[in-house]
């Protein structure tokens, strides 16, 4: 190949490298949504490249000036809109423009005013964005404004294209409650290593003041690690956390096959041991992607559902043995050591279990 063959590849191989950054500068846009009283604001800035190829333009020019983007008013709305979906509490807002769209010359952008209606204030909102598909490596910088401050940020992507955002007010508070507590409550009832936890500790009976002060310390140390968790501020890996809530239903259950007439101790088992099952729960809430701005009130409204889950299966499971008891003491006895030894069996396999496969 002579000379001229070698440059003419040079200079094409040179444009292949160079054209998709140059053809696509800033595969980005960004979205500024303003939380009012009676609507949800919205800012949209989309780079003119996307735009153009999504409405297929020969060219991202046809853009940048008044009279180009005034005459596709219409098609931007259209374009943009279905791709930028609100929900409220639930409920998909309708969204129009709010004005004529603007050139941004000097980021070869354009500027789209939307205005969402809202029948009452929202607690909880809900972005989702997609804004242009066609590109893989799109992001979309999404930013909240309430009472006149930024509050939250965001980016969308492929991969994740929706966030939540509870507002810093009263109906904020009550949807952050609604989301929480529920969650709470749900995980309680369906771990059974916590509740066989619980019910080791209540299998040997007692009375109203014993069983009161074994529920009111194990609430007292799940609650302290549960918020050290969630704050960062004391975070054990979950492969010392499990097996370590496993051999807590060992001792429980272990502890009541050797007890006789001793001291009570299950007050101070389940405090001891309550602060480990209190990181079991911050894990799992931790999964649910709390809301930065609403942290203390996911965090209490979690915990509080965990009591109530727990104080439902207090009151069945003790309601229960104390029934049982009260018809025939030697059928409690042998119930209790039955279900101790149940515990600790369970309690050996699921230490086992997370030890080999943690």
């Amino acid at each position: 190949m002579g000379r001229p063959g070698r440059l003419a590849l040079a200079l094409l191989g040179a444009l292949a490298v160079a054209t998709p950054a140059a053809a696509h500068p800033a595969p980005f846009s960004y979205v500024d949504l303003t939380l009012r009283e009676s609507s949800v604001d919205v800012t949209v800035v989309a780079h003119s490249f996307d735009l153009a190829h999504d409405l297929e333009l020969v060219s991202p020019e046809l853009l940048l000036d008044t009279a180009g983007i005034e005459a596709r008013r219409e098609s931007l709305v259209a374009l943009l809109g279905p791709r930028l979906q609100i929900e409220a509490d639930g409920r998909s807002l309708s969204c129009g423009a709010s004005g004529p769209p603007e050139v941004i010359a000097e980021r070869a952008s354009v500027r789209l005013g939307l205005s969402c209606a809202l029948d009452r204030p929202a607690g909880v909102l809900r972005v989702h964005a997609t804004m242009f598909p066609y590109d893989p490596a799109h992001q979309t910088f999404v930013n909240v404004y309430e009472h006149g401050a930024l509050q939250t940020q965001a980016i969308l992507d492929r991969d994740h294209g929706s966030f939540e955002y509870f507002a810093g007010t009263r109906q904020g508070a009550l949807a952050v409650a609604g989301r929480f507590l529920p969650a709470g409550i749900h995980h309680i009832l369906i771990g059974p290593d916590h509740l066989l936890f619980l019910v080791g500790l209540l299998l040997m009976g007692g009375t109203v003041r014993q069983l009161a002060l074994v529920v009111t310390a194990f609430t007292l140390a799940h609650s302290l690690t549960l918020s050290l968790a969630v704050l960062g501020v004391f975070n054990p890996p979950g492969r010392i956390v499990e097996p370590a809530i496993a051999l807590s239903i060992v001792y429980v259950g272990a502890d009541n096959l050797l007890v006789r007439q001793g001291r009570d101790l299950r007050a101070w088992i389940a405090l001891g041991f309550g602060l480990v099952h209190g990181l079991g729960f911050a894990s799992v809430l931790r999964e649910m992607e709390l809301p930065r701005r609403a942290l203390g009130w996911s965090l209490f409204s979690f915990n509080l559902g965990v009591e109530i889950g727990q104080l439902v299966v207090v009151l069945v499971v003790a309601t229960a043995l104390a029934a049982l008891r009260a018809k025939s003491e030697l059928a409690g006895r042998r119930l209790a050591v039955a279900g101790s030894i149940v515990v600790v069996v369970a309690g050996s396999m699921w230490f086992v279990q997370r030890l080999v496969f943690p």
